[in-house]
C-alpha cells in the first residue's frame, strides 16, 4: 500500500475520533457532575483531531491528485461521512445540554464542522473522478 492510503486511513480515524470526543463532551454537559469550561475541551479536541485529519487527509490528495486513487478518494469521502455523522448526532446534543454550558463554541461547532465535512467529501471526489495523466516519456 502506497504512502497516501495509510494516511488517508489515518484521517478518517482522526475524523471518527473527533467525532467521539466531541460527542462524549455533549453527553458529559447534559447532566454534568463536575463544573467544566467546555470551550477550552473544545479547542484542544479540534487540535487533537480535527485540524490534524484536515491536514492529513489534504497531504493524501495531493500526494495522490495527479494520478487519481479510488481508495484514498473513498477513504477521504468516508472520513467527510464520519465528520458529518458525528456533528449531526452532537447538533442534535445541543438542546438537552445545561443551559449554563451552552457557550458560543458549543453551538456553532458541530454546524461548522457539518459544513467542513461536505468540503472533505468533495475532495474525495474528486480523486474518484481523476484519471491518471498519461507518462510523457523523453529521451
Amino acid at each position: 500500500m502506497a504512502v497516501e492510503k495509510y494516511l488517508a486511513v489515518a484521517s478518517l480515524g482522526l475524523f471518527i475520533m473527533f467525532g467521539g470526543e466531541i460527542n462524549t463532551l455533549y453527553n458529559y454537559l447534559i447532566n454534568p457532575k463536575y463544573e467544566v469550561e467546555p470551550e477550552p475541551q473544545i479547542l484542544m479536541y479540534i487540535s487533537i483531531g480535527a485540524a490534524p485529519a484536515m491536514s492529513v487527509a489534504g497531504t493524501a490528495f495531493f500526494l495522490s491528485k495527479r494520478y487519481g486513487s479510488r481508495p484514498v478518494g473513498s477513504l477521504i469521502i468516508a472520513g467527510g461521512v464520519a465528520l458529518f455523522a458525528g456533528m449531526y448526532h452532537a447538533n442534535t446534543l445541543v438542546p438537552q445540554i445545561d443551559k449554563n454550558y451552552v457557550v458560543f463554541a458549543v453551538e456553532i461547532i458541530p454546524p461548522l464542522f457539518m459544513a467542513v465535512s461536505f468540503a472533505v467529501m468533495g475532495v474525495g471526489a474528486w480523486l474518484l473522478k481523476t484519471r491518471p495523466r498519461p507518462v510523457k516519456e523523453y529521451f
